[in-house]
């Protein structure tokens, strides 16, 4: 089946970087588009930025553009989320996902396959 392995969460200062990576095996990654998405405690599963499938294209939520980069190697079969400019209001659990009909979406029920989450931390 396919799995979706996040990696590189942390704590980090307030103006500081972290890159995520996002490791998909068991299908056919170049035919995905990927999401990033993340929740913070007690709040809702928010939408963060999407690439499509062949990388030519990414979106991203107002709160994190400017900020955030998502990248994709699909020799690697791995995503990844640049996160510049951290700020507190970035913390909370951070998850990939794939659409398997590379749906480029803002929207979490247009994606399939999810990953367990990583943590983020921003300090202030």
């Amino acid at each position: 089946q396919v799995q979706l392995v996040e990696s590189g969460g942390g704590l980090v200062q307030a103006g500081g970087s972290l890159r995520l990576s996002c490791k998909v095996s068991g299908g056919t990654f170049d035919n995905y588009a990927m999401g990033w998405f993340r929740q913070a405690s007690g709040q809702e599963r928010e939408f963060v930025g999407y690439i499509t499938s062949n990388g030519d294209r990414t979106f991203y939520a107002p709160s994190v553009r400017g900020r955030f980069i998502i990248s994709r190697d699909n020799a690697e079969a791995t995503v990844y989320l640049q996160m510049n400019t951290l700020k507190p209001e970035d913390t909370g659990v951070y998850y990939c996902a794939a659409s398997r009909d590379n749906y480029s979406s803002r929207h979490s029920t247009e994606y399939d396959y999810w990953g367990q989450g990583t943590l983020v931390t921003v300090s202030s």
